[in-house]
């Protein structure tokens, strides 16, 4: 028989079930929320039923039932402990790596034959350890999962706004020509100060004023040798890198 996997769609990778779900549990939330006004939910005597208010969209949950045994006869996984199978399960519903400087929670497809593949985010994920050796090493897992599927057209659209927001290389200072550096100084028109004498505009609104792209603040401070980017005292002149060390579009 078949077995069912989970695929790191970041990375590719495969994690394959000891055994094929005992159970599959799809619950399905419409977008539908309780109608409401400033003051709280609407009501009325006559009313049977809630007023309802459609906003579309939805919510679907996968729920599994994963066995894992190591003491199966005939399993060609050989280890002591099940957490070394279930690992990297359980790290699903760990959140992004800190090394993801845009947090995004890993996203996993699982995929058993032909009749499933879905794409979604594990949102809980409850272990229960039993059969232990003289060591303390569990044996057999039982292994509930919650998967929140997410759309692919939705995935896209989040991929496309964090590359809008991504920074290019940062270019060295000593490949940039004069020529090509802008200048802006702080604290000029609009711009206001602090009870300390720093200007209060940030440097975020700097990039955006100059590149579009509130994203791009690190450029100016790393050009600038700026440590801290919210004490700029007034009136210092900011060098504005080009969008690349040749000037061109990034």
């Amino acid at each position: 028989m078949e077995r069912a996997s989970f695929i790191v769609e970041k990375t590719g990778e495969r994690i394959d079930c000891l055994l094929n779900p005992s159970s599959i549990v799809v619950r399905r939330l419409a977008g539908v929320q309780h109608r409401r006004s400033s003051s709280g939910p609407l009501s009325a005597l006559a009313l049977q039923d809630d007023p309802l208010l459609y906003t579309g969209g939805g919510m679907t949950e996968v729920l599994l039932d994963l066995l894992f045994d190591t003491t199966l006869s005939g399993s060609t996984i050989q280890t002591e402990d099940v957490r070394t199978l279930t690992g990297p399960l359980a790290r699903l519903a760990e959140g992004s790596h800190p090394s993801d400087r845009n947090a995004q929670a890993p996203l996993v497809r699982f995929v058993w034959g032909k009749a499933w593949n879905i794409l979604g985010v594990v949102t809980a994920l409850a272990e229960r350890l039993e059969y232990f050796t003289p060591d303390g090493a569990p044996q057999r897992s039982w292994l509930r999962m919650r998967l929140l599927r997410v759309s692919t057209s939705i995935v896209q659209a989040v991929e496309n706004w964090i590359e809008d927001l991504s920074v290019p290389d940062l270019p060295d200072p000593e490949d940039v020509s004069i020529e090509d550096v802008r200048f802006f100084e702080m604290g000029g028109s609009g711009s206001h100060e602090d009870d300390e004498g720093a200007s209060t505009e940030r440097l975020d609104e700097v990039s955006y004023r100059m590149y579009g792209n509130p994203a791009w603040w690190r450029r100016i401070a790393n050009f600038n040798d700026i440590d801290d980017p919210w004490k700029i005292e007034p009136g210092r002149l900011l060098g504005i890198p080009p969008e690349s060390s040749k000037g061109g579009q990034a």
